[in-house]
Formats: structure tokens, sequence, C-alpha cells
């Protein structure tokens, strides 16, 4: 197991690198000149020259690549000659558009994201697996038609539509719901967790539908062939109460591919983060990186970039070990 964590950590930090190179490489091919967004409405060629020399994009591609990098795991120093500042470790720049640390840029955002993603996840995650097993618990009823014809919808909702229909509906016209508010980013925060609950509900929802329609018909699936195995026909056998039988035998080697499925997703949580975060004025990353990309803002698109795809990693390392926990048959490599 100390090998594994070793060997994907290694795998870990070289994938990182590759998305930084590129990201940052992307940004250089682009139509966007950060030096001439960021000298104001009134540039000219001499302006610009100095914009590119502040903001380090005087020197070759790789030598700024390499410097950026270096930044990562030592101080170094931003800015142009004679104005420099020292940028402490774990460096990520400043923002070409504000000149604000990046790292504090992520720091006022990034609570707004954890709030909005870890409240989804949780939401699609419960009722998309217990919808999901109450179907297959219930083959061909009437609750398994109404769920399943449920899910077919909820899939085929884009996020736009749940998302604009929720505010017209439980905001604008029945006002059971505020709209989301810019002070409450923590369910610890002055404003209590009851506040935050009430603040995040209609985004979690927005978010959570698509992914809780996938959710329901993957655990459905294989919920269904799994009650049909032999393993499971020898615990009902031996008189086993059906409790024993769904949830410790059955439960547990169905639920596998689904966290797997929940590694893989918590990668687009950010991609559906974006959409939900425009449309609830939600100040989050996804929120924050649009408009860096729009601006030419190479800094912060690449910490958000680069912090996106740390989560994307960690996440699938953690479903790798839970795999291994819930299935005994599983044996990592």
């Amino acid at each position: 197991m100390i090998r594994f964590i070793f060997r994907r950590t290694g795998s870990l930090i070289l994938l990182l690198i590759a998305v930084s190179f590129i990201t940052f490489t992307l940004f250089q091919l682009g139509p966007a000149d950060p030096a001439s967004a960021a000298c104001g409405q009134e540039c000219t060629p001499e302006r610009i020259a100095e914009a590119r020399v502040a903001l380090g994009m005087d020197h070759p591609f790789l030598i700024q690549y390499i410097d950026y990098m270096r930044g990562l795991v030592s101080t170094r120093m931003i800015g142009a000659p004679g104005a420099e500042s020292t940028c402490q470790w774990p460096c990520l720049g400043k923002s070409f558009q504000t000149n604000e640390n990046v790292s504090d840029i992520i720091a006022r955002s990034l609570p707004y994201t954890l709030s909005m993603a870890v409240g989804a996840l949780v939401l699609w995650t419960v009722s998309g697996v217990g919808l999901g097993l109450l179907a297959a618990l219930r083959k061909g009823s009437a609750t398994d038609k109404f769920i399943v014809g449920a899910a077919s919808i909820g899939v085929s909702l884009p996020i736009p539509v749940t998302g604009l229909f929720l505010l017209l509906v439980f905001v604008n016209q029945l006002h059971l719901l505020p709209f989301t508010t810019n002070e409450i980013n923590s369910p610890f925060g002055p404003h209590g967790p009851g506040a935050w609950v009430l603040n995040y509900f209609l985004p979690w929802v927005a978010l959570a539908v698509l992914f809780s329609a996938a959710y329901i018909r993957v655990t459905r699936t294989n919920m269904i062939e799994t009650f049909s195995e032999d393993f499971i026909r020898t615990a009902r056998a031996k008189g086993l109460a059906p409790r024993t039988v769904t949830f410790k035998h059955g439960v547990r080697a169905g639920i596998t591919p689904v966290v797997t499925m929940l590694g893989m997703d918590i990668g687009l949580l950010l991609g559906g983060a974006v959409l939900t975060e425009q449309i609830f004025s939600v100040p989050g990353l996804g929120f924050t990186a649009v408009r860096a990309a729009i601006s030419g803002d190479l800094p912060v698109t690449m910490a958000i970039t680069m912090l996106a795809a740390f989560f994307v990693i960690v996440a699938n390392v953690v479903v790798d070990l839970a795999y291994a926990a819930i299935d005994p048959r599983v044996r990592l490599q």
C-alpha cells in the first residue's frame, strides 16, 4: 500500500507538470495579449513594451515557464527591473489585471466553490445511489418506472436550463428560497449552517440533477445484476435476513462501479461549477477562471487549472483506495 501511495504521488507530480506546460503553451499561442490588456485604455507601443517587461513577457517562452515553476518551490522576484517585489513560495505570481497576489484570489474564491461542490456531491451521491437501489429492489413496479423515467428526464437537462428553472420557480414565483449572496461562503461563518444550506441549496440541486440521474441508472443496472449472482442466492438459501443480504452482500459488491464513476465525476465537477456559478452569480473558482481566461490573465488561469488538476488526481487516488476497501476481491498491484 505504501509503495502504491508513493507511486501515485510521483504520477501526481508528473501530471501536474504536464498540465502546467500544456496550459502555459496554449496561453502563449492564444490571440490574447496580456500586455495590451494590462496597460489600460490609453495604450501606446511604448506603454505596451513597458507592460511586457513588468509582466516578464519579454523573456523567451521556456525561460518564463521555468521561472514560473521555480516559484512554486522557492521564493522569487517578480515585476519590472527597479520595481521588483518578493513573492514567497509557493509563488503563483500576481494577476495581470489587478496586480493582486494570485494566492489571495484563490483563497478568496475557493470557499465559494467548495461550499457548492461539497453539497452537490453529497446530494447527487445520496439521491443517485439511494434511488437507484430502490428502483433495483422494486424492479418492474410503478416506483421503478417512475424513478427510471425521472432519471431519463434529469440526464437530458443541461445545467443552465435546470438552474434558470429553479430560479424562476423557487425565487421569483414562490419566494421559498433566497437568491445566493456573496456574504455566505462557509457553514462555520457568522450566519450559521442553516443560512449556508438555504443559500446554496438551489445551486446544489442544479448541479446535482444531471449527475444524480446518471447515478440512478448505473446503480440500478449494477444492483439488478448483482442480485442475480450465485453468492446472493446462496446467502438467501442460508436464511439470512433480507436486509443483511441486500446491504452486507449486495450493495458492497454492486457499488464498486459507482465508486469508480464518482472519482471521474469529481473531475467534471469544476466544469459544471463554472456554469452553475455563472447562473447563480457565485464568485467561486469557475467564475474567476472564466473572467481570467477572457482577459488573458495567465497567472490566475494557470493557478486555477493546476488546482483543479490536483483535486482530480487526488480524488482518483482516494477512489482507488476506497475501491479496494469496499471490494475484498480487488487488490492494489
